[in-house]
Formats: C-alpha cells, sequence, structure tokens
C-alpha cells in the first residue's frame, strides 16, 4: 500500500495512492492511524483521492476507525473521495456515517473547529 504523510500543527494528511483498498490495507492503515492517537498530534485527515475502489469490509473499518479517533476526542476527517468510491460507499449505507468533505482544505478546517470545540467543553467542566 502507497501512503504518504504529512504532520501539520493540529493534523496528520495521510494521502493513499493505491487504486484499490482491501481489507487488510485497510486493517493496516487502521494500525498506523491509531498509533496517532499515542502522539501530540492525534487527528488525522485522510485523502482517499488515490483510491479508485475500496471493499466493502474496508470501507466498515474506515467507519469503526472513525469512531475509535471520536471516542478518543480526536478528529477523523475523510477527503478528497472519487465519484466511485463516494457511490459505493453511499449505496451501503455507510457514507452517512463518516465524516466526509470534498477538499483537504475543508478537511482541516473541520478538525480546527472541533478542537475549539472539545476546548471548550473541556472548560465547562471545570
Amino acid at each position: 500500500m502507497e501512503v504518504k504523510t504529512d504532520t501539520k500543527e493540529k493534523f496528520t494528511v495521510i494521502r493513499v495512492e493505491t487504486p484499490e483498498m482491501s481489507a487488510t490495507m485497510a486493517e493496516e492503515l487502521d494500525r498506523q492511524m491509531k498509533e496517532l492517537l499515542k502522539g501530540k498530534v492525534r487527528n488525522v485527515v485522510l485523502s482517499l483521492q488515490g483510491v479508485k475502489s475500496i471493499g466493502e469490509v474496508a470501507a466498515e473499518k474506515l467507519v469503526r476507525t472513525q469512531q475509535k479517533f471520536y471516542e478518543e476526542s480526536a478528529s477523523f476527517v475523510v477527503c478528497e473521495l472519487t465519484a466511485d468510491v463516494e457511490d459505493f460507499l453511499d449505496k451501503i449505507d455507510l457514507l452517512e456515517l463518516m465524516n466526509v468533505t470534498p477538499t483537504e482544505s475543508e478537511a482541516g478546517d473541520i478538525v480546527q473547529m472541533e478542537e475549539i470545540e472539545r476546548e471548550l467543553l473541556d472548560e465547562d467542566e471545570i
């Protein structure tokens, strides 16, 4: 699986550049992303621009990974889906469960907003 990472101030961008995402690849990606939860920059923007097709099991794994991030008070945003992948995710009723944006820039904005939201909630608890 070909993946490129770019760490920014508040999030890490992971760009998958393999045309087909299988369950095995999603499992490996899940392991890599969960390691980020242990670090200082815990939020992830996952760009699937290079992915032309995704298996159902792989898609379900991404949804579970996203849920794990939110349980750990970290953001996980998927961006730059190809039309085929977006249509497939919609067809199997997973698209609505995912935090998806059209562009990486918008995904970064979501992460920033969620960070502010978490900070405000933390202040309310004090």
